[in-house]
């Protein structure tokens, strides 16, 4: 399987979530973007990265104390000292918010560490300071709770279920104002060129539905608009 090319890697982080979507679903992805995980902050909401996984499970009281919670092999803890550069932390909290998936000291540390951003489909803590950190953060809603009160992670880097979405260490994540796309690791290339060449056809039409121009044939595109989309691309290049 090819790595994600630093020249994709880049078109990712100019591409819609939405484009993507429909370049999975070509590809017969139909259930790629997550439900109800939005950005936590508007400033810094787009994010491109590979997956680091962390999956939660409903707490036990005999285990999931301040005390186990505080030691340095608490896999809590491992995830955040973890997590490669360049990932996205992508915590599987069973879509629960009733306790924070991390609050904004570990969410500064992923920051301070290279990390590229964190993802849940629960929610996290400390929501205002972590909006000051100006790092891309993707959750349900805010959760002041402490971890321990509902949730006990049980697994790092194996797959995972977040936002109704199956994510497998590697895959790589994509998130903007609409949410969060996952995109299966060896299709990551390809989607990437793919959605670059729908991306700039997607222009071409904003450009003539401006000028007036009914959508029909244009959008979707019929044969002779992809023949004019392709000379109005070389009359903008030349």
């Amino acid at each position: 399987m090819d790595a994600l090319t630093a020249l994709n890697r880049e078109r990712l982080r100019s591409i819609s979530v939405s484009t993507l979507a429909s370049c999975l679903l070509q590809k017969g992805f139909r259930n790629r973007v997550m439900g109800g995980v939005l950005p936590l902050n508007a400033r810094a909401e787009r994010v491109v990265g590979e997956a680091f996984t962390l999956r939660f499970i409903p707490s036990r009281e005999d285990l999931d104390t301040m005390a186990n919670y505080a030691r340095p092999d608490f896999l809590h803890r491992r995830a955040i000292e973890e997590c490669p550069e360049g990932h996205v932390l992508v915590i599987d909290s069973g879509g629960k918010a009733e306790a924070g998936s991390a609050g904004d000291i570990m969410i500064a540390r992923l920051k301070a560490r290279g990390v590229a951003g964190a993802v849940s489909d629960g929610g996290f803590r400390d929501t205002p300071d972590i909006r000051k950190l100006d790092f891309p953060v993707f959750h349900q809603a805010p959760a002041p709770r402490s971890t321990p009160v509902a949730l006990s992670p049980v697994d790092l880097q194996q797959p995972i279920g977040c936002g109704g979405v199956a994510v497998y260490p590697g895959d790589i994540i994509v998130g903007d104002g609409d949410g969060i796309v996952v995109i299966p690791a060896q299709l990551a290339n390809e989607i990437a060129e793919k959605a670059q060449a729908m991306t700039e056809y997607e222009g071409f039409a904003a450009e003539k539905v401006g000028e007036g121009r009914s959508i029909i044939g244009l959008y979707p595109a019929s044969e002779g608009s992809l023949k004019e989309f392709e000379q109005w691309r070389v009359g903008r290049d030349s």
